[in-house]
């Protein structure tokens, strides 16, 4: 069998997916790559750069496998040609962010020249994504302004829906007349010609974005339609799993042994023997590689790992291991005990690298730590590090670092976190964003925001009243507050961020459907109300909300209705509850649960 790369566009594979020409096997996996993986690989294709190779099985008169179509493409009547082997990540992605159909996340193409915010001027032609969310009141997806041509052009931003590869010059040219409204008839020719000359540099830039996509090579390798089923098979399972490539830091242990003649394997061993702790928060060679880059004035990413010093880096070591001691420490205390809790690991070199100019003890500590209380609470709970994360970090980081340094301005007043700007750029969530963040087991900055808080309020056991540590948070489990069964047989969703307690029963299948707060009572057989308001309130549960119940005797009907009310009073009340708390926490505050409640 000879097979060879043969070339092909994305219009041309745009078409096949929209005809139904090409399908994938059933044995594929769904759906995996996150915000960051489709907003990379939309920018590898808007920089013409090479993305890999792709593999199809060509089909015969009969498909050899089962098989089902892309997410979200058109299910046709027409004959299938191909199956898709390899290569379905990245053509599910392409296809969808080119119609813009992912219901939490818009993409857009951000140009630097359109921009009338100057908030981000170091970049330019790149990816942006918004992460969505729906007002439950009203249904309507915010924020608003992704959805408003205007609001979005004010931002350099153009959305990728714009760029798919066939003939819609008519929702072109609607965008372009909502983003750039025409001149009133009595503006002057200057007005008008300025407005002409933008609609025309954004049409043409849309147009040469357009073009770049529909031309773009996403070569393949094709199994021709004879081949053996096992064949196509073992092939398949050859290029996804027998491939492994040198990892960033494997090159940069090699750099350094070449450089100073130190292993940095040996070097990482003997750190995480003296700090098992710090591996708790993130992979120990990612965090060496992301404080090191900072700690030199480079980007906490793999680009700033390329270009820091690795002399120096070694040279620095005894800064870098004191660094990251102080910042496992610092997250332990602050309810944080592992990465799997953590709603972002964009702070873990800021604070670490930060953590080079803060005394071991005394006053200054402690003003510094406040500060770092104010940024970790911060960075949970706006879109700071949604997108560009180690662009952002960057800028935070400095700007953190002339505040413990006590730098001051050419006007000689010294900095403060009005010019950080995480501080001084990006508002709080509101509490609808709260209200729909998901299960914190899934990895969502927002959804492991909201266990954050609870995690630094204690989280008693509801058996044994045990508070959470890094020691007990291996035996927790995440366990549904309002029973996953009861809200199912209703049809509404259980896996919420806000429905979720962190225990270390783990009987989540086997608690039937009993009323909330009767289920809890029966299986913990709390002895008094004193015990249940103490463990109920160290997880910001609303106690009146959850003992509404009375669901026997109701017909199915009555009871979705009541159950459907309560359980929106429920979140509610425990969204404002988290609110309340992280209003305090970013501004250094301990939290008391009774407060909190006393508050809300």
């Amino acid at each position: 069998m000879i097979v060879e790369a043969r070339n092909r566009n994305i219009r041309d594979w745009y078409g096949k997916v929209q005809r139904g020409e090409i399908k994938l096997p059933r044995f594929q996996r769904f759906e995996a790559w996150d915000q960051h993986r489709i907003a990379s690989l939309i920018q590898t294709v808007i920089q013409n750069l090479p993305l890999g190779i792709t593999l199809i099985l060509e089909v015969g008169e009969a498909e050899q496998f089962i098989s089902r179509y892309l997410k979200t493409a058109p299910e046709t009547p027409n004959k299938v040609y191909e199956h898709l082997l390899d290569g379905q990540q990245r053509l599910t992605a392409l296809w969808r962010a080119l119609h813009n159909n992912y219901t939490w996340t818009t993409y857009f193409i951000y140009v630097q020249a359109f921009d009338n915010y100057n908030e981000d001027k170091s970049r330019d032609l790149s990816v942006h994504w918004k992460g969505r969310y729906i007002k439950q009141r009203t249904g309507e997806r915010f924020p608003l302004w992704c959805d408003k041509p205007d609001k979005c052009l004010q931002r350099g931003l153009i959305p990728t829906h714009l760029l798919r590869p066939e003939d819609i010059q008519s929702d072109i040219d609607d965008w372009l007349n909502k983003a750039l409204p025409k001149p009133s008839a009595d503006s002057g020719m200057d007005e008008l010609q300025r407005y002409f000359e933008l609609r025309q540099r954004v049409s043409d830039q849309i147009k040469d974005l357009r073009a770049i996509v529909a031309n773009y090579n996403l070569p393949y390798l094709a199994l021709p339609a004879h081949t053996d089923k096992a064949v196509a098979l073992n092939v398949f399972i050859n290029m996804n799993t027998n491939s492994k490539p040198l990892s960033t830091y494997d090159i940069i242990v090699a750099e350094v042994e070449s450089v100073m003649e130190r292993s940095l394997h040996d070097l990482e061993t003997e750190l995480h023997q003296r700090h098992p702790h710090i591996a708790r928060y993130a992979p120990l060679s990612d965090l060496i590689l992301t404080t090191a880059a900072l700690l030199q004035g480079d980007l906490p990413n793999q680009k700033g790992a390329w270009n820091m010093d690795k002399k120096r880096m070694v040279e620095d070591w005894d800064t870098l291991e004191r660094g990251l001691d102080r910042m496992a420490e610092f997250l332990n205390n602050e309810g944080i005990y592992d990465a799997q809790r953590l709603p972002t690991n964009a702070v873990l070199a800021v604070i670490a690298s930060l953590y080079a100019n803060i005394p071991d003890a005394g006053d200054k500590r402690g003003r510094d730590e406040l500060l770092l209380k104010q940024y970790l609470w911060r960075a949970f709970f706006t879109d700071r590090y949604e997108n560009s994360a180690p662009t952002h970090a960057f800028a935070d980081f400095n700007a953190l670092k002339k505040i413990i340094t006590n730098r001051t301005k050419e006007d000689t007043t010294p900095y403060s976190i009005n010019d950080v700007p995480i501080f001084a750029n990006h508002s709080l969530v509101e509490v609808e964003e709260i209200l729909t963040a998901e299960w914190p087991k899934r990895a969502t900055i927002r959804g492991r925001g909201v266990l954050a808080v609870l995690c630094r309020l204690g989280a008693l056991d509801f058996a044994t009243g045990e508070r959470l540590d890094s020691r007990t948070i291996e035996n927790r489990h995440y366990h549904h507050v309002y029973p996953d069964a009861l809200l199912k047989e209703a049809g509404i969703p259980s896996f919420l961020a806000l429905n979720c307690a962190l225990i270390k029963d783990n009987t989540n299948l086997t608690i039937g459907r009993k009323d909330p707060l009767k289920y809890l009572k029966d299986r913990y057989m709390w002895t008094s109300e004193a015990i249940v308001q103490e463990r109920l309130q160290a997880h910001l549960i609303p106690i009146s909300e959850l003992a509404n119940g009375g669901y026997e005797g109701l017909s199915d009907e009555e009871k979705t209705v009541k159950l459907k009310q309560d359980f929106d009073a429920f979140l509610r009340k425990r969204a404002d509850l988290v609110m309340a708390a992280v209003n305090k926490l970013i501004h250094g505050r301990q939290l008391s649960p009774s407060e909190l409640y006393s508050e809300v």
